[in-house]
């Protein structure tokens, strides 16, 4: 009798193996959150194991053992917020959003960060003086009072963090100096504490190796807010001798702690879920006064935002959050950080500007601003070129007005002062390019959508931004031209410009879309070309060509408004300590100055309980119709 062949017999076997073998569903990293504990406001240590234990056991029963779950687990929120952070597939995070202990689960998503004149156009000094009717003296510039801030960290040898002149660190602090594996970083009695935080970034991006595991900031917006909120005095701060004056915080003798959340962006997003929820819990226990929060993300249901959940349970321990409303206008319903226990900032212009002129052969003289480090020679005109002009052989038309990477041909522009278009590519970026071309000079023209927006970055080449009028008028004078020529003024510094306050055109704006009868933001403050401390581990433009290092850096941003807003609660919570969140967010909306403008560009109609009023989306203010319009009847009609 013949025997089967070895390939026959085995094909049942490799038949049940192929059925028995698991098939991998997605796995992605996912937020489970229960509320809060059920231990008191100071958890001891046997509280928050018996919370980890919890939640290995709760997951265990999902995933089919407790080894799986240590195993997913990579965050357990133990202390004030009860919940974990786990790679799970998405059907098991489906079955553990129906389980009745579970308020929420969410996938563990990104968010984006939104960043020395300012105090004194507040009010709180005057030509360097404080008066003795500042708060500032009443409430001894914020003394002992702790700001904590959710950012990239913090570059400690900054002397925006000299302790000089402060006392012991405040005895009701139970943080720490998280230092990592970066013994070069130190804290301090001004810097009393530094933590890090990257899992949830880990669980994105894949392992980390040990650079990430330090507090310091590689960035420069974290130091950028937090001295913004509570930096010491420094004498002779500017960008490139431009701003120079006295650099300050908000509450000068507060104390200060980083929480690092934000790491180089994956997708254009930097600040992930899970790591911003670890910073909160971490924050409320250490004990934070108060907390700044530049950074946010699209609007979401509030059980599924970090920032909402997070700053929840830090205002029930009586701690003030503020929040940076984001940097997505003019359009409208873009706010975010939405959540009513939150004080939401956008941002707002100041009266100091640093005017750079560009003076065309014609004479006419068109103002822009700038904080270029060179200069043109003085009175000595240039041809003036749009950058379309300049077009490399292989380019478009349209990359080459945005002056894009390797849109620019050298022999065209070299010599030359070139026209780009604001959009798309990084304003600092456009310079590069024009540089890299061989351009002496720039001048950078808004697109219609920017209109009258303009902002002073430290470019790479002389440089002057103008607004979408002026452009145009630029374009109009070169096609009508045969020869055109130009030259820009180096910038200066100017104070006292008018109009000021003015709503920043890239800050956020409502209705709320979360809860649309909760007006948001809730006030502006500075936002536009801010000067404050910088990382020296990048140049002042964050990029990568930029090899120049600054003590100080002016960024534009409701990141930078939102730490003036946390100033100014830690001076209140210094000499009011016993006012609750509510009462000092109520004290700051109610004594703010309106900056109000009744124009259509700014006003949509709102109805509410049947009457028809304007909703004014930078102030948050409800004005019935019939105020604006006399014409209009209570109901809206005429």
């Amino acid at each position: 009798m013949r025997l089967p062949s070895p390939t026959l017999c085995l094909l049942p076997f490799l038949f049940l193996t192929l059925l028995q073998r698991p098939t991998f569903a997605s796995i992605k990293p996912y937020v489970v959150y229960f509320g809060g504990h059920s231990h008191g406001p100071k958890p001891s240590s046997l509280d928050a194991n018996l919370a980890k234990d919890s939640h290995y056991e709760f997951l265990g029963s999902f995933l089919g053992s407790r080894e799986f779950a240590e195993d997913a687990i990579f965050y357990s929120y133990t202390r004030h917020i009860n919940g974990f952070a786990a790679t799970l597939e998405d059907e098991v995070a489906a079955e553990i959003a129906k389980h009745p202990r579970v308020v929420s689960v969410f996938l563990n998503q990104g968010r984006k960060q939104h960043t020395t004149h300012s105090w004194s156009f507040l009010g709180l000094e005057k030509d360097g003086v404080v008066p003795s009717s500042s708060i500032w003296k009443k409430a001894r510039f914020g003394e002992d009072t702790i700001i904590g801030n959710l950012d990239t960290g913090v570059w400690p040898e900054s002397e925006s963090f000299s302790d000089e002149g402060l006392g012991p660190i405040p005895s009701k602090w139970n943080g720490t100096c998280q230092n990592g594996h970066d013994p070069g970083f130190h804290c301090n009695r001004k810097l009393i504490g530094a933590r890090y935080f990257n899992k949830g970034y880990a669980s994105i991006v894949g392992h980390l190796n040990s650079s990430f595991d330090t507090p310091r900031d590689e960035d420069g917006h974290g130091s950028h807010t937090l001295s913004t909120a509570g930096g010491s005095f420094v004498a002779g701060a500017s960008v490139f001798y431009m701003g120079n004056g006295t650099a300050k915080g908000g509450s000068p003798k507060a104390r200060v702690a980083a929480y690092k959340v934000c790491y180089p962006p994956v997708d254009g997003e930097e600040c992930f879920d899970a790591d911003i929820l670890a910073a909160f819990d971490a924050a409320i226990s250490d004990g934070v006064d108060v907390l700044s929060v530049s950074l946010g993300g699209n609007p979401t249901a509030f059980f599924n935002d970090s920032v909402a959940i997070g700053s929840f349970h830090a205002v029930k321990h009586g701690i003030v959050v503020i929040c940076s409303a984001g940097n997505s206008g003019p359009v409208d319903g873009t706010v975010s950080n939405v959540a009513p226990w939150e004080i939401t900032v956008g941002a707002s212009t100041m009266d100091r500007e640093f005017p750079s002129y560009v003076v065309l052969g014609n004479k006419i003289s068109i103002k822009g601003e700038s904080l270029s480090a060179k200069a043109l020679p003085r009175n000595k005109f240039f041809p003036l070129m749009s950058a379309a002009d300049a077009r490399a052989t292989n380019a478009s038309v349209e990359n080459a007005l945005l002056c894009k990477d390797g849109s620019l041909d050298p022999e065209k522009a070299k010599g030359k002062i070139l026209v780009c278009l604001r959009g798309i590519n990084a304003r600092v970026d456009k310079g590069q390019q024009a540089a890299l071309a061989g351009a002496v000079g720039m001048v950078l023209a808004n697109n219609k959508d920017a209109g009258n927006e303009i902002l002073a970055d430290p470019h790479v080449l002389p440089v002057s931004h103008i607004n979408y009028t002026s452009g145009v008028a630029i374009f109009k004078y070169i096609n009508s031209t045969e020869y055109p020529v130009a030259y820009i003024t180096h910038p200066v510094t100017r104070i006292g410009t008018k109009p000021a306050p003015v709503v920043a055109a890239f800050s956020s704006k409502g209705p709320n879309t979360v809860t649309p009868e909760i007006l948001k933001p809730d006030i502006t403050a500075p936002g536009v070309s801010v000067i404050a401390a910088f990382t020296k581990a990048q140049g002042p433009t964050n990029q990568d060509f930029d090899t120049r290092r600054v003590l100080f850096n002016s960024i534009s941003g409701t990141s930078m408004s939102c730490p003036h807003v946390s100033g100014i609660v830690g001076l209140l919570k210094t000499l009011h300590p016993t006012w609750s969140p509510a009462s000092i967010k109520s004290a700051i909306m109610t004594t703010g100055e309106s900056i109000c403008k009744l124009s259509e560009l700014w006003f949509i109609p709102y109805s509410f309980k049947s009457r028809k009023f304007i909703l004014d989306l930078d102030c948050s203010y409800l004005i019935p119709l019939s105020s604006v319009f006399p014409e209009l009847h209570s109901d809206g009609t005429r």
